[in-house]
């Protein structure tokens, strides 16, 4: 909660009005949640003249109290209510929080005129069983029966309830600094208190001495006064820390909270004839206890912070003080603490005591290291001033704070390019005007440094531009198209490639299968086709999924064998995923499963079933696709966990990146397909960018032909050789039939080939030549003869 009535000490508003103003810090980027009025309507000061009991009550009074206009009679069941008190009285029609309107009435037949008030029943206080045992207000004041009750309570303040972001540091959390952030908005300046005392010719190094054990505490300071006189508060002081929510207790106590309230830096006041002379600031020990001001006992840890007396701790930092160093009615010299401690400490000791106290709270966010010394100094006024305390000369510092000045170099163009505005530089040298921000300008650079208040800001342009932008106003920026560069999304690196491989797959009739990475041991020995080492998990959830699996392949064979048990005859599914051996190498690879029809028109009477073709012209179509046409190739090759005549490796510039054929008998005696490649490998692969050629104009040729030839001739053979004896006339080879029952050990293949040129219409004759040349090369070079 924030006072207007005390922001103005710093800064000039009385030309504003609470609403507007409020509307203002909104749109700057501070959410004022709410606007308190916190006035409440015939609220009086009142004296109790007459207090007897109630003739019909045990425990109810009745009150003859001065309202200054006249004397009128009140029921009151306080305990602490007597003659010759004044009290806070709510006369009728004045309405309370809770929507509560005193009304004239009778209690026990006994006629009651208003109320006397607690604290707690007018807002000011939370209804604890503390509060309540305490009753009514009782108040001591030069105001006479009869004045306005506001005055006394600063109830007739405005209060601005704030919402501040998370990001945003301690500065909208004291007065001085939202008298900063007003300014800012206002473009006026801020008027700082003054902190003048006289110090005694004694010297605090004399009296006490400071020891700091710990990386926590990179700044304390220390001061002494003495002679204080502990007394009710200046009217002032009470009425502003009510408005804020605090109660006010005495003189010395009020202007720490006072001056916490003003800095934003927690001070905190021990008693120095119970603290002696050393002050030891350490890490605690496990275990270690101290009873806090609020009389319970804590235990901490060895992460909490603690301020000792050499021996025994005396406070937890930046939390609360402990019960045996209090200020009380006895103490005349004070030793004055004001530190910083690590924030993230402080915040982590908060929650784990669950003892979160304003000093907590900012803490936790961060201080500036200058308010920390102003905050002491103005205390020792203060306390000489209203306290009647000597301030001592000296200071006693521990000083390991970082002072690096944070310095942001910017052009203007940079931040109107972040913000989407036309500034010029006159524009920007008003806004860090504005903002109090010093600068320095040379030949359109700006070189700005961040004053020390304002924690949240970063050496960065980011920042500056936010905080041009916020005092511009977001709600001016007008809706524009972008002014910047860009460039079409799109999927990079081998990320691109799975991605465009798992499009293709799709295209192809497949369906996308999604498993664990984590298989059973027994799955694990599956399909170790290159011999990798899997991990094995030291401590697996489950027995079933203890080893991270090096191929995709046992997981596609289960997903399966989870479809046949739910009668799904056509399996046809693809998985592309990442695997890993036991040196920890990435390999990303896909894998395909095809089992029963691959296409089926059953009116029609289509029905292609998957087949090691069906699944070889996949794996092609997607080569193809990815850019390694005529690059690849299929090897005949034994591999673990394939079928022995029906399985192959396949082949990219002589490397082999995967394999396919039919799932092995022994584990499945159904015919399914697999394969697998590599991704990762054919990602290391150079491809070429596609080349996109004018349909040809002139018509082409087909021949056919056919060689009878051994069993154990690969077709590849014969396809390689007559590619090589083609040359450029050569478009392109298809096998179009298998004969086996030629004679015994023989097969027949028939090619059709496509012969093309792009510039002329092709001559029966020159053709001939080159077909010609191609069989009687396939002839003599691999032993197959013409059919």
């Amino acid at each position: 909660m924030i006072s207007l009535d005390w922001v103005k000490d710093y800064i000039d508003i009385e030309d504003q009005k609470p609403q507007e103003l409020a509307v203002k810090i909104t749109k700057a980027g501070v959410n004022i949640e709410k606007v308190v009025e916190s006035r409440i309507n015939n609220l009086v000061i009142g004296k109790v003249l007459e207090c007897v009991m109630h003739p019909d009550s045990d425990h109810l009074h009745i009150c003859q109290v001065d309202i200054g206009c006249k004397v009128t009679q009140i029921v009151c069941g306080a305990p602490n209510v007597r003659e010759g008190i004044k009290v806070l009285v709510a006369l009728p029609g004045c309405v309370l929080p809770g929507d509560f309107e005193i009304k004239v009435g009778k209690i026990r037949g006994v006629e009651s005129n208003g109320m006397i008030c607690a604290l707690y029943e007018l807002g000011l206080e939370k209804k604890t069983e503390e509060t309540y045992a305490k009753g009514i207000a009782e108040i001591e004041t030069g105001l006479e029966p009869g004045s306005d009750a506001n005055i006394y309570l600063g109830t007739d303040d405005t209060m601005y309830e704030l919402d501040v972001h998370k990001h945003r540091n301690n500065d909208c959390y004291y007065h001085i600094g939202f008298a900063y952030e007003i300014a800012s908005i206002l473009n006026r300046k801020v008027k700082l208190p003054q902190a003048n005392y006289a110090a005694i010719n004694e010297d605090v190094k004399d009296y006490a001495s400071v020891e700091v054990q710990t990386e926590k505490c990179p700044y304390y300071l220390a001061k002494m006064v003495k002679g204080v006189k502990i007394k009710e508060s200046p009217e002032f002081i009470k009425k502003r820390l009510i408005a804020a929510g605090m109660r006010p207790i005495n003189n010395v106590v009020d202007i720490s909270n006072y001056v916490m309230l003003e800095y934003g830096q927690p001070l905190h006041f021990f008693d120095k004839d119970k603290v002696g002379n050393k002050i030891l600031v350490r890490d605690a020990k496990d275990g270690e206890e101290i009873v806090t001001l609020d009389g319970n006992k804590r235990i901490l840890k060895s992460s909490d912070i603690v301020i000792t007396d050499g021996a025994k701790p005396i406070c937890i930092a930046g939390v609360m003080g402990g019960e045996n160093t209090e200020v009380d009615e006895d103490t005349k010299d004070i030793l004055i603490e004001s530190a910083i401690f690590d924030a993230i400490s402080i915040r982590y000791t908060a929650a784990g005591l669950d003892l979160r106290s304003e000093a907590s709270i900012r803490y936790g966010k961060g201080l500036n290291y200058e308010y920390t010394l102003s905050a002491i100094e103005r205390a020792c006024s203060l306390l000489e001033k209203y306290a009647g305390a000597k301030v001592l000369k000296g200071i006693i510092r521990h000083d390991k704070i970082d002072k690096k000045v944070k310095i942001v170099k910017f052009k203007t163009a940079t931040v109107a390019s972040m913000l989407g505005l036309k500034l010029s530089d006159e524009d920007v040298k008003t806004e860090l005007k504005r903002l109090d921000f010093p600068y320095e300008y040379n030949e359109g650079l700006f070189t700005v440094t961040i004053p020390n208040r304002r924690l949240d800001i970063d050496e960065n342009v980011n920042d500056i531009a936010e905080e041009i932008g916020r005092l511009y106003g977001y709600h001016n920026l007008q809706s524009s198209l972008p002014c910047v560069n860009t460039k079409r999304g799109e999927y990079i690196g081998d990320v691109k490639l799975r991605k465009e491989a798992s499009k293709r797959l799709r295209a192809l009739g497949l369906n996308e299968s999604k498993t664990y990475t984590l298989i059973s041991e027994e799955m694990a020995k599956t399909f170790n086709y290159d011999g990798k080492r899997p991990i094995r998990l030291p401590n697996p959830m489950t027995i079933d999924k203890s080893v991270i699996r090096t191929s995709l392949l046992p997981s596609l064979v289960n997903v399966y064998e989870f479809n046949k048990a739910r009668n799904v005859k056509d399996v046809m599914l693809y998985e592309i995923s990442k695997t890993y051996d036991v040196d920890y190498v990435e390999d990303a690879k896909a894998a395909i499963l095809m089992k029963g029809s691959y296409l089926l028109n059953e009116w029609q009477g289509v029905n292609v079933k998957a087949d090691f073709y069906c699944l070889k012209g996949i794996v092609e179509n997607l080569l193809n696709y990815l850019g390694f046409k005529n690059r690849y190739s299929f090897v005949k090759a034994e591999i673990s966990d394939l079928h022995p005549g029906i399985s192959a490796n396949i082949v990219v510039d002589r490397d082999v990146v995967g394999v396919i054929g039919r799932v092995h008998p022994r584990l499945q005696k159904e015919d399914i397909f697999v394969a697998e490649l590599s991704l990762t490998k054919l990602y290391n692969k150079q491809i070429k960018p596609l080349k996109f050629k004018e349909a040809n104009k002139y018509p082409e040729m087909v021949k056919d032909v056919a060689f009878v030839m051994n069993n154990d001739l690969e077709s590849e053979i014969i396809r390689t050789q007559i590619k090589r004896s083609g040359g450029k006339l050569l478009d392109s080879i298809k096998e179009f039939d298998v004969y086996k029952n030629v004679e015994p050990g023989k097969k027949s293949i028939a090619y059709s080939l496509t012969f093309k040129d792009t510039t002329k219409t092709l001559l029966e004759d020159e053709v001939m030549a080159v077909f010609n040349k191609i069989i009687k090369d396939v002839q003599d070079k691999t032993g197959a003869v013409l059919r």
